[in-house]
């Protein structure tokens, strides 16, 4: 999508890009997961795990793919937690799914909560990487990398221009 948008990171773009669109379809979800899984060249893991919201339905096609457990994390209070009976095994091997990544944000608050359990963190998977350079101390592989342009909300042409910034993702906050 095109326009004024504020993204998770708090960075803002002109461009949004919205995974859950395709993911909605099961076989083109399929079809990616298994292109994923493809490309992934590191430890087999044991479970996918995806950060609430977009991680979601990613980790659990991806999950498919692998022909293994997939769970999530959701935030409470802020922080991200396991919930709803999930858990991980001290040493499991577990592969983080998010949609896109941009500044890695959302994943990098996911990884100490994970080995908190006793994970043993063997990647992050993605659909899109927006950002630069390797936003994470553990393999990562997205399918795709886009060179799309982000702002800091001060320096943001857009902002500078008067257009409202709108915040579509799963954590929708008025824009600045």
């Amino acid at each position: 999508m095109k326009g004024h948008f504020k993204l998770s990171s708090g960075l803002h773009s002109d461009q949004y890009l919205q995974c859950a669109r395709v993911l909605a379809h099961p076989r083109r979800a399929q079809a990616l997961c298994q292109t994923l899984r493809d490309l992934w060249d590191g430890r087999h893991p044991d479970v996918i795990v995806g950060p609430a919201m977009g991680g979601v339905v990613l980790a659990f096609a991806l999950a498919q793919a692998f022909d293994v457990p997939g769970i999530f994390a959701e935030r409470v209070d802020g922080a991200f937690a396991l919930r709803r009976g999930f858990s991980i095994g001290p040493g499991e091997k577990v592969l983080i799914a998010e949609d896109v990544v941009t500044t890695g944000g959302s994943v990098r608050e996911l990884i100490p909560v994970l080995r908190e359990w006793g994970a043993d963190i063997v990647g992050v998977q993605s659909l899109v990487h927006r950002g630069a350079g390797e936003p994470f101390d553990v393999p990562f592989t997205p399918l795709v990398r886009l060179d799309l342009q982000v702002w800091k909300p001060e320096e943001c042409p857009l902002c500078a221009e008067g257009i409202p910034a709108v915040k579509p993702g799963s954590r929708p906050e008025e824009g600045r």
